[in-house]
């Protein structure tokens, strides 16, 4: 009996050790292999990128490593610079190296479905017609500037003089729909095209109370929205409240 269970305790030790031998030799040629590698630094993803998360917000997701030039994916991003204007296609998961490949314009995805609201923010529809929304050239992921002007003959409450200037810049579209009008009542459920295309775009709650402000005023015929279609690279300098008195000031 002894000479078993000491036959048994030997057993273990040994595999104890060959276990131990092997770890140490693996981790040693490990590290011969990589003496005299070529090192790079490699953007690593540390916590999941939703979908649709806007390149120049993927810092905060990521961690530098080094790691041989041979292991580093050839497509990987080497400078975030480059990801300005792109979206993530689809969530990344954490470990997996940033590559440029998980990256495009807004508007491949949005061919793919509707675009991602981006966290803390709501959705709201405008119905506009053709000519207020760049001759309906809109599409989800664009992104346009917000101007709403005072009607000349009904000038708004609390104004002196009718004015027109940009209420907002850059507002992510999410969706656009041409609009249509319902028969009340009709069973067949018919509808018919209108010249009006609904515009539905990501904003924040004091964002919203505004946008629909300037669509009621416009409702009741006291002003009028106007959208451009207006890229990350287009200049939002110089706006000032047009008015009668300024309009021709550059």
């Amino acid at each position: 009996m002894k000479t078993r269970i000491i036959g048994a305790v030997l057993a273990l030790v040994l595999a104890v050790i060959g276990a131990v031998v092997l770890v140490t030799y693996v981790r040693g040629a490990d590290a011969r292999a990589a003496e005299g590698a070529e090192l790079e630094d490699v953007y690593i993803v540390e916590t999941e990128i939703p979908q649709g998360t806007a390149g120049e917000e993927v810092q905060e997701f990521l961690r530098v490593d080094q790691m041989p030039k041979r292991n580093a994916n050839e497509d990987r991003v080497t400078d975030l610079a480059d990801l300005a204007g792109l979206v993530a296609l689809s969530k990344i998961l954490p470990g997996e190296q940033l590559l440029n490949s998980r990256f495009a314009e807004p508007a491949v995805l949005a061919a793919q479905g509707e675009i991602p609201v981006p966290e803390g923010l709501q959705e709201v529809t405008i119905p506009l017609e053709v000519a207020r929304v760049v001759g309906g050239e809109l599409t989800p992921g664009s992104t346009v500037g917000v101007l709403y002007t005072t009607n000349t003959n009904r000038i708004g409450a609390n104004t002196g003089i009718a004015v027109t200037q940009f209420l907002f810049h850059k507002m992510l579209v999410t969706r656009v729909t041409p609009g249509s009008t319902v028969t009340v009542g009709d069973e067949s459920g018919s509808s018919t095209e209108v010249n009006t295309i609904m515009v539905t775009i990501a904003a924040s709650t004091p964002q919203i109370e505004r946008l629909v402000y300037a669509a009621e005023q416009q409702e009741d015929g006291n002003g009028g929205i106007w959208l451009t279609l207006e890229p990350e690279t287009a200049d939002e300098g110089g706006t000032a409240p047009r008015f009668g008195e300024n309009i021709y000031v550059g």
